[in-house]
């Protein structure tokens, strides 16, 4: 048994069971790929892999169970990695995050300079995608953490904590009837077209179910993933627009006014998420510091170790 067939088993999976494509992830053959996989079931004695004809199709029972060895292993494989690199060189290295497009265009930006000030010879990359897009990019070693709402909370495999609080905003020309409002209801809001997040991002779930409770009918005319998409036609007067607070600067959105509407929607938390059990570098710890400064190295190790129940904003 060797690593390189723990490695081909669960590039086989990661690619749908399709050796040609595990192989070319893996930079190898596939009848090399297919031989090492064929090996390591005889050594164990059971098959983890079901086939049709030469081809896998699935995972065998044993071989679901063989699998999760494979990820725990190989999770320990990459911390004695990365334990080494971090002593080896405690400023500098490799730091990926990914996260939504809110997050990286509205949140991060501050986070990122400072981080970088800090370390600068860490490479540093963002990566940008939905909240199950993310999340699977830290479970499958892709990223070292993700930062989303918390759709991310309760997924398989990761420890999430909070980092901070935010509300909804309407966004509305500056002469719109809705500014005549202090609090404006969701029936006043309702009769309008709206133009908002699409379905999987930043709680969009919130505000669908608080107008399904109600019983009113949404007029969703656009749907897009970036608040500054959003915030263009509402300018062209096409409806009003719900974003996320963070996403409305005054100064820079001169031609709009926003409307505070967490009294109707709730109060939304971002999340950071790391994977169960990985190692983080220092300077990870640092960062997720200056992203929430309530989350310190010792509550973050508290957290990875499962001590995680009490804590929340």
């Amino acid at each position: 048994m060797n690593l390189h067939q723990l490695r081909f088993v669960r590039e086989a999976v990661r690619q749908n069971y399709n050796l040609t494509d595990a192989a070319k992830a893996l930079f190898t053959s596939q009848p090399g790929v297919s031989k090492a996989i064929i090996e390591l079931e005889e050594e164990l004695g059971v098959d983890i892999f079901t086939r049709h004809g030469k081809r896998i199709r699935g995972l065998t029972e044993p071989g679901r169970l063989v699998l999760e060895s494979v990820e725990l292993i190989m999770q320990e494989i990459d911390s004695l990695k990365r334990i080494g690199k971090e002593y080896a060189a405690q400023d500098s290295g490799s730091f990926t995050i990914a996260t939504t497009h809110t997050q990286a265009r509205y949140t991060l930006p501050k986070v990122v300079q400072a981080f970088m000030q800090k370390f600068p010879k860490v490479r540093l990359s963002l990566l940008q995608g939905n909240p199950q897009q993310i999340a699977e990019m830290v479970q499958r070693d892709q990223a070292d953490l993700c930062i989303a709402t918390e759709s991310i909370a309760g997924v398989n495999g990761l420890v999430t904590l909070p980092c901070y609080q935010w509300e909804h905003v309407v966004v509305v020309p500056p002469d719109h009837p809705l500014l005549r409002t202090r609090q404006p209801t969701l029936e006043e809001i309702a009769a309008f077209p709206i133009i908002t997040y699409d379905g999987a991002f930043a709680g969009r779930s919130k505000i669908d179910h608080a107008f399904s409770l109600r019983g009113l009918k949404l007029d969703v005319l656009l749907e897009a993933i970036d608040a500054d998409v959003i915030k263009t036609y509402v300018e062209l007067g096409m409806g009003i627009g719900i974003i996320a607070g963070m996403a409305f600067d005054a100064e820079r959105d001169k031609n709009l006014r926003a409307i505070p509407v967490g009294y109707l929607f709730g109060m939304n938390v971002s999340r950071v998420a790391i994977k169960q059990g990985a190692y983080l570098r220092s300077y990870i710890y640092t960062f997720i510091e200056l992203l929430a400064p309530t989350l310190n190295r010792k509550l973050i190790e508290q957290a990875m170790s499962g001590e995680k129940e009490n804590y929340e904003l």
